[in-house]
């Protein structure tokens, strides 16, 4: 079909459908109506169907609608496919599911491998964030929607014809008009142009009474170099928006009262705010449909829809500005569930950044209701609504409210300490003679880099005349930055260009066929540049996926031995790093000989990975996933999600948990599977190590214990690794934690370092080993006995020394000033000036002396009656430009320092000169 061409379907010729030009948006729509003049849906006509739904089933909710598209779907031929989790994890360009097809993509839709059904049908919940700016504000956006859809892949070429657009309309104009009731005349077809993901087609966008309630896509081209070509497999991509679907059979004023009816009633009668009236709440969205707010600026949408509903704007924003975070709230804790539900971690990247926006911006809802309540209160009550939907997240439930209360309270410290920090850049600016204004990207780095909402700082920084502007898709910006990532390019260790083993056939991998083969022969292909070695064959086992190469050695046929340092896989080819240039002839014989210690240690090392993540998992909850592993031979380390710190009796248990699996010598199956048979059997919890390309995946499987796609080596059963030992667990980023371990004999070792530790500290203490703590617990009190009676002692001693001080204190008017050198380190000094200003009222007291050797610090201390008149801050200010350093504090005490660019008798000389113009200003 060529682009642009007219969209016309069996159903259409067979009801008389009639194809006309949209007098508003210029688009071509297809409606039974002959006098229709607009396509049917927003912004060309108002929303109709509010207070006067279409269809005859105003008891409907999304159970039931799911229900009546799923069952009808497969009444006719689709099979139902159980839904998708909403993270991503087998695609490696996206983190969230933002619709059906994502489920899809790329695998089946790049003809790699079949889909799970063919035809078939499925509801699947989608997270977006494009229009998040607009949520709660227009009555019809969400950031969390389930996506209704029936698919259905041909292969031309193969002669595989499923259905295309006929019967694609076909099963949509049915599905309204006999399940849900709708009359004919009001269903609109608007062809329009679709494209996602690297793929396009035409589609077909349904509108009923104003409302679009699904788009149906025929994905036929791919876009290569910016262009599109036709793709060899034809794709039905349906879409039917099944919150927007029960939105129309309810006829509410939005989609938020149509699908959040019983959250939002105990909501709004906890916060005691009164129902919005119907009747108005009817106009007002009726017509907020036509306008797109983020385009617009809020106030100028706010304007113009109060001019179209002849109302004042203040009383417009009075009347729904509640209204407004109360939706928002509604929406962003459905999404939020979803979301840690399926194993999301609040981060400062990727999916984590996304949740951690959501709780943000809901939070901010809360705070503009003044309510009384915690965000965690806020999303338990739409908890319990989504089990009933969703029973998995019923033993997930404590671990979202928990992960929500953390990051809640996170949330609360950042605003308690945002202050200064705005404080700061304001300063800054007008330092600097800028125009006091903070731009977008101010307000992204307050943001991303210390979690402020741009009104936050909007109300502090407006209270100093900064201006600020926040774009009205400031968090749509955000999300955008976040919610995809790019393929990490893995680059080759070896530096070869590809033509120099373009013809070199693919490396037989002997490591897989026999993880305990040690020693093999090999004929030469290639030596490149003297020390890049190819072999037919090897059981080198290359860098890759955390596991470090094999070493080792390589023997020629003429008796030349010679190293191998390193060995890296380029495309299908093992190359084997020598550690000297060789001459080696193409064509003859070697034999390879790994280090067999070094393997066994690295297997052991990445067998125990599997089985330390399989016990994380079980420990901390199903939301730990993998986020990067290290294997070595002496130790090595796993990265996990979490959202809290990782305590020493859950490390306990961890470590207990891995070592009863060694200990039940649990079988490790590793098996090459299609890909589609392993998601099926094992689900995504495979791609834990993150995704592996490839038609087929090789699965390791410790046996009902953990299952990952994983192309390293294993032990052949649990048992062969002895020990594991954790070492810690370090927070190294946000939401990620690294638990560093050590197995086998390494394990041993390092107990016995340990126990010789406990052992040394046990004979300098004089105690036995099992009373070493109580040993330390005495010498700790006994330390701070002794310290108590050290500053009873330098109490009485700066008593003391203070009264010689003052009797040679210098009088300049009213004051009696101090300026002395000292050899106390800055504590001290900073407790004797205390001593003598608190004796002395009248006192002006600097003490100055050395931090390091070529580090001077100073000390500045007013007496109470000194400081009416002069301030201790600015005077150290003054004092430190004699060494170009800086001082802060304020009119009782300041401090500071600098670089001792002159002698200390001098800096005491010139500061008291510094001191007197002080006074005598």
């Amino acid at each position: 079909m060529k682009r642009g061409a007219k969209l016309e379907v069996e159903l259409f010729r067979d009801l008389g459908f009639v194809r006309k030009k949209c007098k508003h948006c210029g688009s071509y729509f297809w409606s039974l109506n002959p006098d229709a003049e607009y396509c049917g849906g927003q912004p060309c006509v108002d929303y109709t169907f509010i207070s006067a739904p279409p269809c005859v089933l105003s008891e409907a909710n999304r159970t039931l609608i799911r229900e009546k598209f799923l069952k009808f779907m497969e009444r006719n031929g689709h099979t139902i496919v159980k839904r998708y989790p909403i993270v991503a994890r087998w695609r490696d360009d996206v983190y969230l599911v933002g619709a059906s097809i994502y489920d899809f993509q790329p695998w089946v839709t790049n003809g790699i491998i079949p889909p799970p059904a063919n035809p078939l049908t499925i509801s699947q919940p989608c997270i977006r964030l494009t229009d998040i700016d607009n949520v709660g504000r227009s009555g019809r956006h969400l950031t969390e929607f389930e996506m209704m859809a029936h698919h259905a892949f041909n292969y031309p070429k193969k002669g595989m014809l499923i259905y295309w657009m006929d019967r694609t309309v076909e099963l949509a104009f049915r599905f309204f008009v006999e399940e849900l009731k709708v009359p004919k005349e009001k269903i609109f077809f608007k062809e329009d142009w679709w494209s996602g993901g690297g793929n396009a087609g035409e589609c077909f966008e349904v509108h009923i009474d104003g409302l679009e309630v699904a788009t149906l896509v025929f994905m036929h081209y791919v876009e290569r170099n910016g262009k599109f070509e036709e793709m060899e497999n034809q794709i039905v991509d349906t879409g039917y928006g099944l919150e927007r679907i029960v939105w129309l059979c309810k006829g509410t004023p939005t989609v938020y009262d149509a699908v959040f009816q019983s959250f939002i009633e105990k909501l709004r009668s906890t916060l005691g705010i009164e129902p919005l009236d119907l009747e108005l709440a009817k106009k007002i969205y009726a017509v907020a449909g036509r306008y797109d707010a983020k385009e617009l600026g809020a106030m100028r949408y706010y304007s113009i829809l109060a001019k179209a509903l002849g109302m004042n704007e203040n009383e417009l924003l009075n009347t729904i500005g509640p209204w407004e975070n109360i939706y928002i709230l509604a929406d962003h804790s459905r999404a939020l569930i979803f979301m840690l539900g399926d194993g999301v971690v609040p981060s400062n990247m990727g999916a984590g950044y996304l949740a951690r926006l959501l709780i943000r911006r809901a939070y901010r809802s809360l705070l503009r209701l003044q309510a009384d309540l915690s965000l965690t209160d806020v999303v338990s009550l739409e908890l319990s609504e989504v089990i009933r939907e969703f029973p998995e997240y019923r033993e997930l439930s404590d671990t979202i409210l928990d992960m929500i209360e953390e990051e809640e309270k996170r949330y609360k410290k950042t605003l308690r300490k945002g202050r200064n920090l705005v404080l700061r850049r304001i300063q800054r600016l007008k330092k600097l003679g800028k125009e006091a204004k903070l731009a977008i990207d101010d307000l992204i780095e307050f943001y991303d880099s210390h979690g402020l909402d741009p009104h936050f700082v909007k109300e502090i920084a407006e209270k100093y005349s900064v201006k600020v502007e926040i774009p009205e898709d400031f968090y749509a910006r955000l999300a955008e930055r976040h919610q995809s990532t790019k393929p990490k390019e893995k680059k080759s260790k070896v530096e070869l260009s590809e033509d120099l083993i373009s013809n070199v056939p693919p490396t037989i991998l002997l490591y897989y066929e026999n993880p305990k083969l040690f020693t093999f022969k090999a004929k030469v292909l290639k030596l490149i540049k003297g020390k890049y070695l190819i072999l037919d064959k090897t059981a080198f086992y290359p860098e890759g996926g955390g596991q470090p190469a094999d070493t080792g050695v390589i023997e020629t046929e003429d008796g030349t031995k010679v190293r191998v340092i390193d060995v890296q896989k380029v495309g299908n080819v093992v190359v084997h790093v020598l550690d000297r240039e060789v001459k080696i002839p193409e064509g003859s014989l070697v034999v390879g000989r790994v280090d067999a210690e070094r393997r066994l240690a690295l297997m052991r090392s990445h067998t125990a990975t599997h089985i330390l993540l399989g016990a994380a998992r079980r420990v901390l909850g199903p939301h730990v996933w993998q986020a990067g592993a290290s294997k070595g031979v002496e130790r090595s380390h796993l990265d996990i999600t979490h959202y809290k710190g990782v305590s020493r009796d859950e490390l306990n248990k961890i470590e207990l948990l891995a070592n009863k699996v060694i200990r039940e010598n649990r079988h490790v199956r590793v098996q090459m599977l299609p890909r589609e048979v392993a998601e099926s059997k094992y689900g995504f919890v495979l791609y834990q190590g993150g995704i592996v390309p490839g038609r087929e995946i090789r699965v390791v499987e410790i046996e009902n214990w953990d299952v990952q796609a994983c192309g390293g080596t294993h032990c052949e059963s649990t048992g062969e690794i002895g020990l594991i030992k954790l070492i810690k667990a370090d927070r190294i980023q946000d939401g990620v934690i690294r638990l560093e371990f050590t197995v086998g004999e390494y394990a041993i070792k390092y107990v016995q370092y340990e126990e010789e530790l406990l052992r040394k500290a046990a004979e300098l203490l004089r105690s036995p080993v099992d009373k070493v703590c109580d040993a330390i617990s005495k010498l700790r009190e006994r330390e701070k006995s002794i310290r108590s009676e050290l500053e009873h002692i330098k109490k009485r001693y700066f008593e003391i020394i203070s009264n010689n001080f003052l009797s040679t204190a210098v009088k300049i008017n009213e004051y009696y000033v101090i300026v002395r050198s000292t050899d106390l380190k800055r504590d001290d000094a900073i407790m004797l000036a205390e001593t003598i200003a608190t004796k002395e009222q009248s006192a002006i007291v600097v003490l100055l002396g050395k931090e390091s050797e070529n580090v001077a610090y100073v000390i500045v201390r007013l007496g109470e009656r000194a400081t009416k008149k002069l301030s201790a801050v600015s005077m150290a200010r003054s004092i430190v430009k004699l060494i170009r350093g800086g001082a802060g504090g304020d009119r009782r005490f300041a401090q500071g320092g600098g670089p001792l660019r002159l002698s200390l008798e001098e800096l005491v000389k010139r500061t008291a000169e510094v001191v007197r113009t002080c006074i005598e200003m």
